[in-house]
């Protein structure tokens, strides 16, 4: 009890010296969704449980914050590694990572992801880096799938598929619900100038095969980048004629060492604009907003899948904003563009109970802002690399 005290306290204390980045076994039943990986039914369990994570919920509102937002999903990061160097996400010089000692462990991740289960988490994220780098991610999935009966619903990655394509069948089978892909080019030259690297190829195949393979969905990112990608948004737009897939074109954001800047920055109307052109405006449907919605998407007239922009820059989100962030190290970040974080790995290490760790997560959420800063300041702002955050 007392080192997890001090643990506590150095956290803050280690806030008002660090001007960049603020740092304030699990037995879980067996039970697979798809009954291929179970030991045992737990049907009944599931429903009993269901019903125990929304009374948690209601009665302790740990992750709703005062502005009445209550934050159901959790984006984990397990990695800060990368096989590509992404022009918007590292720094071309790269960057310094965190050693591997100070990383969460795999035990250490499934424990906090089961604490904020309880408290009303039903979606989880997994990020990077690049998420399949990890040798052991299709045992992390499996045991983030064993976290169901406790209320979790959903599993999903986002990944630049590079070396997803031979891990797909093990990821599905383990209870992966969904991918992201990460895909900012289809030309394989460009992609090698976007990317430092090749295998523009081996992406387009995971994309293809994932399709193929039964998962609920399958989505695209695309940074848009004015003057490298913008003129093939329409191509990607293409993709959704045939195939049921979700583009999503997400607005280039600030970080650390990515070199932003307006011009480069290409905003969602003016490339709603452009598709009108294209397709004719009375050709593309606007789609519902989804509850707690991150993308405004939309539908080419007799297309199959669809398409949307992620306007974090020109129209946030920030008043329907469900998510937080727990970092590779194991930080807890409550806003992706905030620059106060709190590390729940020192609090675990320490021997810090579960109630004290979410006694601390309630308060970092309570800390939350109602909107991240405009599009002047947040440029200025010192944050992380997107590497060492999560996508």
């Amino acid at each position: 009890m007392h080192s997890c005290i001090y643990a506590y306290h150095g956290a803050r204390a280690s806030m008002a010296r660090t001007p960049r980045y603020f740092t304030h076994r699990l037995a879980a039943a067996t039970y697979s969704r798809r009954g291929t990986l179970g030991k045992r039914s737990l049907s009944s369990a599931v429903s009993s449980n269901h019903t125990t994570a929304a009374s948690n919920a209601e009665e302790r509102p740990v992750l709703t914050d005062l502005f009445g937002r209550f934050h159901n999903y959790l984006r984990i990061s397990i990695t800060e590694r990368c096989n590509l160097r992404c022009q918007y996400c590292m720094p071309e010089e790269g960057v310094d990572l965190t050693p591997n000692e100070q990383l969460l462990t795999t035990a250490e991740i499934i424990r906090l992801a089961r604490i904020f289960v309880l408290q009303g988490v039903d979606k989880i994220r997994l990020t990077g880096g690049e998420p399949t780098v990890r040798k052991d991610i299709v045992d992390l999935v499996q045991g983030l799938n064993d976290l169901r009966p406790l209320g979790l619903r959903k599993i999903a990655m986002t990944t630049n598929g590079i070396a997803l394509r031979r891990k797909l069948p093990l990821l599905h089978q383990a209870g992966m619900d969904g991918l992201n892909v990460s895909l900012d080019t289809r030309d394989p030259r460009k992609f090698e100038l976007m990317t430092r690297r090749k295998g523009c190829e081996h992406v387009l195949r995971a994309v293809a095969d994932a399709g193929k393979l039964g998962f609920d969905f399958v989505k695209l990112n695309v940074v848009v980048m004015r003057g490298q990608n913008d003129d093939e948004v329409s191509n990607f737009v293409e993709m959704t004629h045939d195939d049921d897939i979700d583009v999503r074109f997400i607005e280039y954001m600030p970080f650390d060492g990515n070199q932003w800047g307006k011009r480069k920055m290409v905003g969602y109307r003016e490339l709603l604009d452009r598709l009108a052109t294209t397709y004719g405006a009375d050709n593309i449907q606007t789609l519902p907003l989804e509850a707690n919605h991150t993308a405004k998407g939309y539908r080419i007239n007799g297309y199959k899948g669809k398409f949307g922009f992620i306007t974090s820059m020109t129209h946030s989100f920030c008043s329907s904003c469900n998510r937080v962030r727990v970092m590779a190290d194991g930080n807890l970040k409550v806003c992706l563009f905030g620059n106060t974080e709190v590390s729940l790995r020192d609090l675990m290490r320490a021997g810090c109970s579960d109630d004290e760790i979410v006694e601390t997560i309630g308060g970092a959420i309570k800390r939350k802002k109602q909107a991240h800063a405009g599009l002047d300041i947040l440029s200025q702002m010192p944050n992380r690399p997107m590497i060492k955050i999560g996508g």
